[in-house]
Formats: C-alpha cells, structure tokens, sequence
C-alpha cells in the first residue's frame, strides 16, 4: 500500500472491501412471578442464524470455558477478535463462566484490536485500536472510552503517521504512548544480503498528551545517523513473513515493535518481535540502557530464559518482567510450546534467570505471533495464547484454574482479566414471539451491563397501557421469559440485586 494514501482514501478502501478483517496478515425464576427463564440460543455466529433474538446484529464468535476450578478469578474476561470467523471480529467482554457482557463489532473500515482496562483521569476506562491491519501492523487511531462505552477520546499520531495496534499505554500522567511503523528509503542492506539502497520499516514511540495531541517524545528505531537498532540484530529473513525484499513494495520489517511499558524508574521497555530482544530506553536521552535477549544481549541469559518472537513484555517489582515467549518462526529448537515467563533481572551481574515458566498442560500450544502474560495477583497468571484461540488462568503453583477457547477461526490478540462495571446509555433490547399453547416468550438483552440479576416483562394490548406481568432472573446475555399474555405489546426492564430499575426498553409488537 503506498504511504502517500490519506487516511480517508485508506477507510475507503476497506469499506469498499468487507473481506478486510478476514484479511489481516499476522507473521433461574423470581419466588411468586409464575414466570421462568428458558434457555437462550448458543452464543455463535454460525450458520443456524443470529445468537441472540433481540440483538440479531451482534454475532460474536463462541467462547467456551472448558474448565472452571475452585479458585478461579471472578473478574471479567476481555478480549478482541480481529478476523471475522463464522460471525463478526470485535471487541468482546465475558464471564469468567463464557456468557457475553459486552460485543463492539467491527465495521469494514474499523477492525479491534488491543482491548483493555486502564484508567484516565483517574476513572477506569476501556481503549483499543480501530483501523485496518496489513503487513503485520495497524494504520489506524486509538480510542478511550467510557463506562457508558461512550467515545472519550480518539489518539492519532503526529506528523502524518496513522497509529499501529501492538501498544497503547494510558500514563498516570493521562498521556498516551503508542507504537507507529515508518519506512525509511535509501538503507544499506548489503550486511543482510540487501540492496545498497533498500527500504526499511522501523518502529516508532510517541509519548502524547491526550487532551491536547501535542507529542511529547518520541523515538525511532532507524534514527539518525547512529541507530539505535542495527539491521544485523535482526533474525528476520528478508522476503519470508512479515518481513521484505528491501524494495518500496515490501520493506524490510526488521525489528517489528510489539510492546512497550514503563519500568519501575520511568524508563522504557520496548520488545521487538524480530530481533528477539527487549530494549530498555532513556525516557531521558533516547539511548538504549540495556539489550536483553537476542543477538547482542547485555545479559547473560541462565537456563530456561531465552525467548524467541517474543511479545508483550510487563516489568513487575523486584526486577521481574514477564513475557509471552512465542518459541515459534525461528532459531528455537529446543523449544516446542509457547510460554508464559517470569524473569529475574539482576542488573548489577547482568544475569537474567528463569523464575516460572507456564505452559498448557493439556494442549501442545505454538502461537506463531500476538499473546499476553497478565499477573493478577496472589501469584495467579492468566495468558491470552495469541494465534491459538485460547486463554488460560494458572494458579501461582502452574495448576491450570481456568481454560477457554475462541472459536475457530478466531484469535485475540491479547486477553486479560479486569474488574468492570458497565451501565450502557443505549437502550435495553426486547423481542417477542409467540408460544404453542398460547401466550409469549420475550427476550431480554441490554448489551454491556454488568449490574442486571433480573429482568421484568411489562405487556398490553397497546404500546401506551402496558402492564407488569412476569419477572425472571437473569439468565446469560439474553434471558428468554415465558409469559401468559398474548401482549401484543411488550416491554423489559433490567433490575440491578436490590430490585432497582436500571432502565426500560422501547416497546415491541410480537413476531
């Protein structure tokens, strides 16, 4: 794709082609009511036709828990589906027994990925990227939203730039640093078999203060007339991948930046997949501190520590940084499963050493790209498997707690655990059909509320004279209620666990 395409050409372009998503290349019943709750339709988006009945638009892909453990986290479950499987790719938040929250679908011109819990202004908020995906990285924005998923802010990079996908950290200080790719002409490659005057990508950070866009660091890979990363730290072959030919239609991605978090002492950690190697950069100077890992480590590397395609990298107390080891597309031979590590940096000796590793026990799991290692306390570790579409939760001793997957076809680029409330300013969703025997089932849904444990069914003859008639528990993303009015009017209203009303959906005439 040329660099000089606008973005609004870009859009356009995906919205002309649906198939875009598709295409990313990646090297119980209240006491005295009368009424029941059925069972809802399995959350899929197969081919037996909309999941659910009062919101046939939202076909998410399935998530199973295959096993659930006493002691498992009861936080919420997000994660993000950028390919468009049998349903649609998008943003999703689940239970941590698999039943829907919250489904963002993406729309042609914008695919989710990077779906997180941060905190801005200091309220927890939910961010991700939306733009297209080609070539291995994002040419899109990023976007804060609220509780409400209301729109806060959308974060676009300076100088022209579209904003990648693989990072968006939210700073205490309410700035934002993101990853940016950039091509760079004129680039002698001869070191790695290339053209005199090749084309490279680098990757770029920018630090940028959200409220005002103004950009506030910045730091390229490929910069001056030293860089910081050499084309020779990579172990990216040119022309096989993600990778290049070093010409204007397929540069060299040699170092293909995946994560970046803020050290204990502000300093950068930034993991570049194709040199597998962490950098540790001055927020300062820009000079790289130290290499970890990869050609020209500064650490000496203890048994079990080494990692290969490595993504992303989190510094934890006591020198510790986890990392999601891919052990895939490379030189690790003796690797043969993706892991989830916990290193120890002694940065006196200059020694890393393997302090856990975490695998799955039941599954040979080798995730060519993307993944996430998310420490949640009292030493449980929950792991997004990337290109595997799976997620695990691990007690601090390995025992596997909690084990999900995506459906086929399916990826999250990341996935974590978070604690959430959501309270939607859209409507709740109402559908009625009509039963064999007489009266109504209505379905009741209210995408992305977190505080419903019941529902009320209010019905009458017109839209204006309804009347309550049945109430039942909440029962998964829709709750399907058996009443014996024939309507043919009805309503819903969600009840939060003290029997308050949440909000109330328009009415609806039976199917």
């Amino acid at each position: 794709m040329s660099e000089d395409l606008t973005r609004r050409r870009l859009f356009e372009l995906a919205g002309k082609s649906a198939a875009g998503a598709a295409g990313l290349s990646l090297s119980g019943c209240l006491a005295g009511t009368g009424a029941r709750p059925e069972a809802t339709l399995p959350a899929s988006g197969g081919s037996a036709g909309p999941p659910f009945v009062s919101r046939p638009d939202l076909t998410p892909p399935r998530i199973t828990i295959t096993q659930h453990r006493l002691g498992a986290d009861s936080r919420y479950i997000f994660l993000n589906a950028p390919y468009s499987g049998p349903g649609h790719g998008g943003t999703i938040i689940v239970d941590p027994h698999g039943e829907f929250v919250w489904f963002g679908a993406n729309t042609a011109a914008h695919h989710r990925m990077n779906f997180d819990v941060q905190s801005y202004n200091g309220r927890p908020v939910l961010t991700w990227y939306q733009g297209l995906v080609t070539g291995g990285f994002g040419r899109g924005e990023l976007v804060i939203a609220d509780s409400s998923y209301k729109i806060l802010q959308v974060i676009q990079p300076v100088y022209g730039d579209l904003a990648d996908f693989h990072e968006f950290v939210v700073t205490p200080q309410d700035t934002a640093l993101i990853t940016v790719y950039r091509r760079h002409s004129g680039v002698d490659l001869r070191a790695v078999g290339g053209p005199s005057r090749g084309y490279i990508i680098s990757g770029v950070i920018q630090e940028i203060d959200i409220a005002t866009g103004n950009l506030l660091f910045e730091w390229d890979s490929w910069d001056g007339d030293h860089p910081p990363v050499q084309v020779t730290e990579s172990y990216q072959k040119r022309g096989v991948g993600d990778g290049g030919d070093g010409s204007l239609s397929r540069p060299y991605n040699y170092c293909h930046l995946n994560s970046l978090a803020i050290d204990q002492d502000g300093d950068l950690l930034v993991s570049a997949r194709n040199t597998c190697a962490v950098y540790k950069v001055s927020r300062k100077t820009g000079k790289i501190v130290w290499r970890l890992n990869g050609k020209e480590s500064d650490f000496t590397m203890g048994p079990g520590s080494k990692f290969w395609w490595q993504h992303h990298v989190r510094p934890h107390s006591t020198g510790r940084l986890s990392i999601f080891d891919n052990a895939a597309n490379g030189p690790a031979v003796n690797e043969k499963q993706s892991r989830a590590l916990i290193l120890c940096l002694d940065t006196d000796a200059m020694l890393a050493t393997l302090d856990k590793a975490y695998i799955h026990p039941g599954q040979k799991i080798l995730a060519g790209a993307m993944g996430s290692v998310q420490l949640l306390g009292d030493g449980k570790v929950f792991v997004g498997w990337g290109t595997q579409p799976h997620f695990s939760e691990f007690s601090a001793d390995g025992r596997l707690l909690l084990d999900g997957d995506i459906e086929k076809g399916d990826a999250s680029y990341r996935a974590f655990m978070h604690n959430w409330t959501g309270h939607p300013t859209e409507l709740p969703a109402a559908d009625a059909r009509h039963r064999a025997g007489g009266g109504a089932t209505v379905y009741a849904s209210w995408n992305g509320a977190t505080q419903v444990t019941s529902w009320t069914v209010y019905a009458g003859k017109t839209q204006t004279s309804l009347v309550e008639v049945a109430s039942a528990r909440r029962a998964g993303f829709e709750t399907a209620i058996a009443v014996q009015s024939a309507g043919p009017y009805f309503a819903v209203q969600p009840r939060d666990a003290a029997g308050r009303p949440l909000s109330r959906s328009a009415p609806v005439g039976i199917a």
